[in-house]
């Protein structure tokens, strides 16, 4: 178990330690600057350039795990940074700008975390061909200076929807998604799957918060946990969420109800915002996203910039299950139950549906 987690029990420590100083995330625009000097060698470049999605930093999930790639690579190659907050129903204009001011500033390579950026990187790329550009959960951009970082995000779904149906007492459980959009419908089948194969009878309730991403879907805690306490009533035990940072809503509810919740991205029993929560959070799907952007500007660094499509999966260590709770850990048949379910993915006995 110890050797599974290693890369991203990682990139979740470090996310965890810079949490703490995350605060009102998503609300405004807003840059930072974090230090390091310039390497030497085939690198050029003032650093990593972090453009946030919808949340923002201090998420506990997505975007934090970007960021701890930001960090670790940052420290590692003592490179410089600037990471740049969205703000609040923004245009595709907001974003070009934002990546513009970047690239005129140097940073290479400049990555937008998040499929929203695909139009502006497209855009910005295109007038920047000596930087490298990275887009994640979107593989629409095809250019030579432009890597689509994507997952195999139903893989570890379907890890969480094992793990869920062999942990539940009322064989009831429960997805709630962010945004109704095709990236997420990709958790919930992974899930659904998952969970039938233990049990094909299975009750899964499933619960999307917005139909867009404008409406809050994936930045509304407030609305992570009324979706959880409705499913919670309906009778699920464990609940499931993909859902950014309205995830904290869900994990909220799932704690103060004494049932389980299952995070997302990160490993978010390590996450220090979720701490009074933790003990009721049986595991994580986890997207590697901090290992992606570290990848990139290390390919960057060390002058072979990658490009293309790059996705993340079970075979690769780009997603996974988190298994840093000791309850967890102590369920051994639930342990066997998702050990499993990765080999048979990893050796092509299980095709993960994607709807």
């Amino acid at each position: 178990m110890n050797s599974r987690r290693t890369r991203f029990s990682q990139a979740a420590v470090t996310a965890a330690v810079i949490a703490l100083a995350a605060a009102g995330c998503g609300s405004s625009s807003s840059s930072s600057s974090s230090g390091g000097e310039k390497s030497s060698g085939a690198y050029s470049g003032n650093g990593i350039g972090l453009a946030y999605d919808i949340g923002g930093k201090g998420d506990q999930s997505f975007n934090d795990a970007a960021f701890a790639g930001f960090q670790k690579a940052q420290k590692e190659f003592k490179i410089g940074g600037r990471d740049v907050e969205p703000s609040d129903n923004e245009s595709n204009a907001d974003k070009v700008q934002r990546l513009e001011q970047l690239a005129k500033a140097g940073y290479n390579p400049i990555i937008g975390v998040g499929f929203v950026y695909a139009p502006a990187v497209k855009e910005v790329a295109a007038k920047y061909p000596k930087i490298t550009f990275g887009i994640i959960d979107d593989d629409t951009v095809q250019a030579k200076n432009v890597a689509d970082l994507v997952f195999h995000e139903e893989q570890s779904s379907y890890l969480a929807g094992v793990a869920a149906a062999k942990a539940t007492k009322r064989n009831h459980i429960g997805f709630i998604g962010g945004v109704d959009i095709p990236l997420i419908h990709k958790f919930e089948a992974g899930f659904v799957q998952g969970a039938k194969s233990v049990n094909p009878n299975i009750k899964i309730e499933s619960q999307y918060l917005t139909q867009t991403a404008q409406e809050g879907g994936f930045s509304s805690p407030d609305k992570g946990e009324a979706a959880a306490n409705g499913q919670i009533d309906a009778g699920a035990d464990v609940v499931y969420h993909a859902a950014g940072l309205s995830g904290q809503g869900v994990i909220k509810a799932a704690a103060q109800h004494k049932v389980w919740a299952i995070g997302v991205d990160s490993d978010q029993y390590q996450q220090s915002a979720l701490a009074a929560y933790k003990d009721w959070i049986l595991g994580s799907a986890l997207k590697n996203v901090g290992g992606a952007v570290y990848d990139l500007a290390k390919s960057v660094h060390e002058g072979k910039p990658l490009s293309g499509t790059v996705r993340g999966s079970l075979a690769n260590d780009g997603v996974g299950f988190a298994d840093s709770n000791p309850k967890y850990q102590a369920m051994k048949d639930v342990v066997a139950a998702v050990d499993k379910a990765k080999q048979d993915i990893i050796n092509g006995k299980v095709t993960v549906n994607t709807k």
